[in-house]
């Protein structure tokens, strides 16, 4: 019966499900030399729970104090690349802008020549036509002056 026991207490532990006391029932199976053949696998590892659990590190460990100075420079640095980013985007946007205006000013030129040289075109006919008019105008009245 003790050994059904152990076999659903190894199952609980490798699901995670056991308690403090079945754990301390399990390392008191696994190290008390008595193990049935298929479990032996589980009693290597509870025995190096068991050694390890006792050792501890004496080595003294050394700990290297920071240097605030360069923790400093850092901070400064990060500061002035954010200073000169905001910087840039802000002359950058000024410059989108200037030429944006520059692009419309252009669009514009070229609609209002293109206008004024269909006003002059237009101009000129009308020219021609007065200048054929005065003509006109001119031969008729030489021809009343000379029939008075």
């Amino acid at each position: 019966m003790e050994l059904a026991n152990i076999e659903k207490l190894i199952q609980k532990y490798l699901d995670a499900e056991t308690t403090l006391q079945e754990e301390t029932t399990l390392r008191n199976y696994f190290t008390g030399g008595n193990v049935a053949p298929h479990l032996q696998e589980y009693e290597y590892m509870f025995n190096y729970f068991t050694t390890t659990k006792d050792e501890t590190y004496t080595k003294p460990i050394l700990l290297k104090p920071k240097n605030s100075k360069k923790t400093k420079n850092l901070k400064w640095v990060s500061v002035a690349a954010s200073v000169v980013l905001l910087f840039s985007v802000f002359i950058g946007n000024q410059e989108y802008k200037k030429y944006q205006e520059e692009q419309q000013a252009k669009a514009l030129y070229a609609e209002v020549s293109k206008g004024l040289k269909l006003l002059s075109t237009n101009l000129k006919k009308g020219e021609q036509a007065v200048a054929t008019l005065y003509t006109y105008e001119n031969t008729v009245n030489k021809i009343l002056k000379e029939t008075k």
